[in-house]
Protein backbone atom coordinates (compact mmCIF):
# COMPACT_ATOMS: atom_id res chain seq x y z
CA UNK A 1 0.00 0.00 0.00
CA UNK A 2 1.43 3.37 -1.00
CA UNK A 3 2.40 5.73 1.80
CA UNK A 4 0.18 8.47 0.34
CA UNK A 5 -2.82 6.17 0.57
CA UNK A 6 -2.15 5.42 4.23
CA UNK A 7 -1.74 9.09 5.07
CA UNK A 8 -4.88 9.99 3.15
CA UNK A 9 -6.77 7.32 5.10
CA UNK A 10 -5.54 8.73 8.42
CA UNK A 11 -6.48 12.24 7.33
CA UNK A 12 -9.97 11.30 6.15
CA UNK A 13 -10.65 8.96 9.05
CA UNK A 14 -9.64 11.52 11.67
CA UNK A 15 -11.52 14.28 9.88
CA UNK A 16 -14.70 12.20 9.84
CA UNK A 17 -14.34 11.17 13.47
CA UNK A 18 -13.79 14.71 14.76
CA UNK A 19 -16.42 16.20 12.46
CA UNK A 20 -19.09 13.72 13.58
CA UNK A 21 -18.14 13.53 17.25
CA UNK A 22 -17.54 17.19 18.02
CA UNK A 23 -20.23 18.10 15.51
CA UNK A 24 -22.73 16.20 17.65
CA UNK A 25 -21.71 18.36 20.61
CA UNK A 26 -21.98 21.59 18.63
CA UNK A 27 -25.39 20.69 17.20
CA UNK A 28 -26.63 19.54 20.61
CA UNK A 29 -25.65 22.89 22.14
CA UNK A 30 -27.11 24.87 19.24
CA UNK A 31 -30.47 23.12 19.27
CA UNK A 32 -31.39 22.78 22.92
CA UNK A 33 -29.99 19.36 23.73
CA UNK A 34 -31.76 17.40 20.99
CA UNK A 35 -28.95 14.86 20.80
CA UNK A 36 -28.15 14.60 24.50
CA UNK A 37 -25.13 13.21 26.31
CA UNK A 38 -25.96 9.61 25.42
CA UNK A 39 -26.35 10.56 21.77
CA UNK A 40 -22.95 12.27 21.74
CA UNK A 41 -21.28 9.23 23.32
CA UNK A 42 -22.93 6.91 20.81
CA UNK A 43 -21.87 9.17 17.95
CA UNK A 44 -18.21 8.94 18.97
CA UNK A 45 -18.38 5.17 19.40
CA UNK A 46 -20.20 4.59 16.12
CA UNK A 47 -17.98 6.85 14.02
CA UNK A 48 -14.83 5.19 15.39
CA UNK A 49 -16.34 1.80 14.58
CA UNK A 50 -17.20 2.91 11.06
CA UNK A 51 -13.78 4.42 10.37
CA UNK A 52 -11.98 1.27 11.53
CA UNK A 53 -14.10 -0.76 9.13
CA UNK A 54 -13.49 1.77 6.36
CA UNK A 55 -9.76 2.42 6.71
CA UNK A 56 -8.41 -0.34 8.94
CA UNK A 57 -7.08 -2.40 6.04
CA UNK A 58 -5.35 0.65 4.54
CA UNK A 59 -3.64 2.58 7.35
CA UNK A 60 -4.62 0.59 10.42
CA UNK A 61 -7.11 3.35 11.32
CA UNK A 62 -5.13 4.81 14.22
CA UNK A 63 -6.98 8.16 13.97
CA UNK A 64 -5.17 9.24 17.13
CA UNK A 65 -1.60 10.50 17.71
CA UNK A 66 -1.46 8.79 21.10
CA UNK A 67 -2.32 5.44 19.49
CA UNK A 68 0.35 5.85 16.82
CA UNK A 69 2.99 6.72 19.43
CA UNK A 70 2.02 3.77 21.61
CA UNK A 71 2.18 1.37 18.66
CA UNK A 72 5.70 2.66 17.90
CA UNK A 73 6.83 2.26 21.52
CA UNK A 74 5.41 -1.26 21.54
CA UNK A 75 7.53 -2.09 18.48
CA UNK A 76 4.54 -2.61 16.23
CA UNK A 77 4.95 0.50 14.09
CA UNK A 78 8.00 1.98 12.42
CA UNK A 79 9.25 5.22 13.98
CA UNK A 80 10.06 6.48 10.48
CA UNK A 81 6.31 6.61 9.73
CA UNK A 82 5.21 8.25 12.98
CA UNK A 83 5.65 11.89 11.90
CA UNK A 84 3.61 11.41 8.72
CA UNK A 85 0.76 9.77 10.63
CA UNK A 86 0.73 12.50 13.30
CA UNK A 87 0.67 15.26 10.69
CA UNK A 88 -2.17 13.56 8.78
CA UNK A 89 -4.21 13.05 11.96
CA UNK A 90 -3.76 16.62 13.15
CA UNK A 91 -4.54 17.97 9.68
CA UNK A 92 -7.73 15.91 9.60
CA UNK A 93 -8.81 17.10 13.05
CA UNK A 94 -8.12 20.77 12.29
CA UNK A 95 -9.93 20.47 8.96
CA UNK A 96 -12.97 19.04 10.75
CA UNK A 97 -13.00 21.81 13.34
CA UNK A 98 -12.48 24.41 10.63
CA UNK A 99 -15.49 23.11 8.74
CA UNK A 100 -17.59 23.14 11.92
CA UNK A 101 -16.49 26.71 12.62
CA UNK A 102 -17.62 27.68 9.12
CA UNK A 103 -20.98 25.97 9.58
CA UNK A 104 -21.58 27.04 13.20
CA UNK A 105 -19.68 30.32 13.75
CA UNK A 106 -21.60 31.04 16.96
CA UNK A 107 -20.25 27.96 18.73
CA UNK A 108 -18.09 29.00 21.67
CA UNK A 109 -16.13 25.75 21.99
CA UNK A 110 -16.58 23.75 18.74
CA UNK A 111 -16.94 20.69 20.95
CA UNK A 112 -13.63 21.16 22.78
CA UNK A 113 -12.93 19.06 25.87
CA UNK A 114 -12.98 21.18 29.04
CA UNK A 115 -12.76 19.96 32.66
CA UNK A 116 -16.05 20.16 34.54
CA UNK A 117 -14.33 19.62 37.89
CA UNK A 118 -10.72 20.07 38.93
CA UNK A 119 -7.88 19.89 36.44
CA UNK A 120 -6.28 17.07 38.43
CA UNK A 121 -9.49 15.04 38.33
CA UNK A 122 -9.74 15.36 34.55
CA UNK A 123 -6.03 14.60 34.09
CA UNK A 124 -6.24 11.33 36.01
CA UNK A 125 -9.47 10.38 34.26
CA UNK A 126 -7.94 10.95 30.82
CA UNK A 127 -4.86 8.89 31.70
CA UNK A 128 -7.02 5.98 32.85
CA UNK A 129 -9.50 6.24 29.97
CA UNK A 130 -6.77 6.31 27.33
CA UNK A 131 -4.86 3.47 28.99
CA UNK A 132 -7.96 1.27 28.91
CA UNK A 133 -8.65 2.22 25.30
CA UNK A 134 -5.06 1.53 24.21
CA UNK A 135 -4.95 -1.76 26.08
CA UNK A 136 -8.06 -2.79 24.17
CA UNK A 137 -6.51 -1.67 20.87
CA UNK A 138 -3.28 -3.58 21.53
CA UNK A 139 -5.29 -6.67 22.42
CA UNK A 140 -7.56 -6.77 19.35
CA UNK A 141 -5.26 -5.37 16.66
CA UNK A 142 -2.84 -7.24 14.42
CA UNK A 143 0.52 -5.51 14.54
CA UNK A 144 -0.36 -1.83 14.18
CA UNK A 145 -3.61 -2.50 12.33
CA UNK A 146 -7.03 -1.96 13.82
CA UNK A 147 -8.83 -4.10 11.29
CA UNK A 148 -11.98 -6.19 11.05
CA UNK A 149 -15.38 -6.24 12.65
CA UNK A 150 -14.11 -7.56 16.00
CA UNK A 151 -11.62 -4.71 16.39
CA UNK A 152 -14.18 -2.17 15.19
CA UNK A 153 -16.83 -3.28 17.69
CA UNK A 154 -14.41 -3.61 20.61
CA UNK A 155 -12.66 -0.28 20.08
CA UNK A 156 -15.79 1.65 19.13
CA UNK A 157 -17.55 0.11 22.11
CA UNK A 158 -14.85 1.24 24.54
CA UNK A 159 -14.87 4.77 23.09
CA UNK A 160 -18.65 4.98 23.45
CA UNK A 161 -18.63 3.47 26.94
CA UNK A 162 -15.93 5.79 28.25
CA UNK A 163 -17.55 8.83 26.66
CA UNK A 164 -20.83 7.79 28.26
CA UNK A 165 -19.64 7.76 31.86
CA UNK A 166 -16.67 10.15 31.86
CA UNK A 167 -17.74 12.70 29.27
CA UNK A 168 -19.58 14.95 31.75
CA UNK A 169 -16.42 15.29 33.87
CA UNK A 170 -13.39 15.44 31.55
CA UNK A 171 -14.93 15.34 28.08
CA UNK A 172 -13.52 11.83 27.56
CA UNK A 173 -11.01 12.91 24.94
CA UNK A 174 -8.62 9.92 24.72
CA UNK A 175 -7.15 11.63 21.66
CA UNK A 176 -4.81 14.66 21.44
CA UNK A 177 -5.97 15.63 17.95
CA UNK A 178 -9.65 15.51 18.95
CA UNK A 179 -8.97 17.98 21.80
CA UNK A 180 -6.38 20.27 20.22
CA UNK A 181 -8.26 21.17 17.03
CA UNK A 182 -11.53 22.52 18.50
CA UNK A 183 -9.70 24.19 21.42
CA UNK A 184 -7.29 26.09 19.17
CA UNK A 185 -9.87 27.12 16.57
CA UNK A 186 -12.37 28.25 19.23
CA UNK A 187 -9.71 30.07 21.27
CA UNK A 188 -10.05 27.91 24.39
CA UNK A 189 -6.38 27.75 25.37
CA UNK A 190 -6.72 27.51 29.16
CA UNK A 191 -6.40 23.71 29.34
CA UNK A 192 -4.57 23.10 26.08
CA UNK A 193 -1.74 21.18 27.77
CA UNK A 194 -3.97 18.82 29.75
CA UNK A 195 -5.44 16.56 27.10
CA UNK A 196 -2.37 15.89 24.91
CA UNK A 197 -0.19 15.12 27.92
CA UNK A 198 -2.75 12.95 29.72
CA UNK A 199 -3.83 10.98 26.67
CA UNK A 200 -0.27 10.28 25.47
CA UNK A 201 0.73 9.23 28.99
CA UNK A 202 -2.27 6.92 29.21
CA UNK A 203 -1.58 5.31 25.84
CA UNK A 204 2.08 4.72 26.71
CA UNK A 205 1.09 3.25 30.07
CA UNK A 206 -0.99 0.64 28.24
CA UNK A 207 2.11 -0.79 26.52
CA UNK A 208 3.76 -2.32 29.63
CA UNK A 209 0.32 -3.37 30.88
CA UNK A 210 -0.21 -5.29 27.64
CA UNK A 211 3.23 -6.88 27.94
CA UNK A 212 2.43 -7.86 31.54
CA UNK A 213 -0.79 -9.59 30.55
CA UNK A 214 0.03 -10.95 27.11
CA UNK A 215 3.80 -11.18 26.97
CA UNK A 216 6.52 -8.89 25.67
CA UNK A 217 6.16 -9.86 22.03
CA UNK A 218 2.38 -10.35 21.82
CA UNK A 219 1.03 -9.10 18.50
Amino acid sequence: MRSTGKLAAEFLGTLTMVFAGTGAIVIDQAHGGVIGHVGVALTFGLVVMAMIQTFGDISGAHLNPAVTLAFAVAGRFSWSRVAGYLIAQLAGAFSASGLLKLLFPASATLGATLPAGSVGQSFVLEVVLTAVLMLTILSVSTGAREKGITAAIAIGGVVGLEAMFAGPVSGASMNPARSLAPAVLSGNFQHLWLYPSATVLGALLAVPLCWLVRGRFAQ
